[in-house]
């Protein structure tokens, strides 16, 4: 991109994001600075002060555009997810999701960021309640807010042991079954949590 370009076309901010998330891709956090940034997009070194004050707020508009991008995939695993096995599905999409997008996954949840940045808290809002409305969904007589707390700690840190390659991933089949399996043995340790009806976890183990 010629310097002056992202200016001309009014999307700076864009062409920084753009060029933060091609630096992650290549190099990882490590390559990641304001200046690289500046660089890869084509713009003058203090170009991107213009929507970022330090890398922290960078990383942060990243990190919410990761926030963004895997609430879509999640809410695309199921367009309704009510039962125990719709949620193991999802869980299977996040951890697909950190698998395939590494850098950028620990970006989200692993680099230092703007803890007040808007939008990453309304990015991570949305998966919060996303997460919130499956359990509320499948179990209907729990404590919603906790529940998907524990969840979202089991997948979450499943994610990271798949990423740091205590788990294994060498195939998305391997992947999916240790997911699934992980997830449907909460559930089957809680009895109390099996939705009415009789299809508990227990059954689709």
């Amino acid at each position: 991109m010629p310097q002056g370009a992202a200016y001309h076309h009014g999307n700076l901010r864009a062409a920084c994001l753009r060029a933060a998330r091609e630096l992650l891709e290549e190099d990882g956090s490590a390559g990641l600075s304001l200046r690289a940034v500046a660089r890869r997009a084509g713009v003058s070194p203090t170009a991107p002060y213009r929507h970022y004050a330090d890398r922290d707020t960078l990383v942060s508009a990243v990190a919410a555009e990761g926030y963004r991008e895997l609430a879509e995939q999640l809410a695309a695993a199921h367009p309704a997810p009510s039962t125990p096995d719709d949620l193991a599905a999802v869980a299977v999409v996040y951890v697909r999701f950190a698998l395939d997008h590494p850098a950028l996954f620990r970006a989200m949840f692993a680099e230092p960021c703007d803890p007040a940045g808007e939008e990453r808290v309304a990015a991570t809002a949305v998966i919060a309640e996303y997460v919130r409305g499956i359990v509320r969904s499948a179990f209907p007589g729990s404590d919603a807010n906790a529940l998907s707390t524990t969840v979202w700690a089991l997948v979450h840190g499943l994610a990271f042991l798949h990423l740091d390659g205590k788990l294994d991933a060498t195939t998305p089949e391997a992947v999916a079954e240790q997911v699934r399996a992980s997830v449907h043995a909460l559930f089957a340790a809680a009895p109390a949590l099996r939705p009415a009806g009789g299809q508990g976890a227990a059954a689709h183990q």
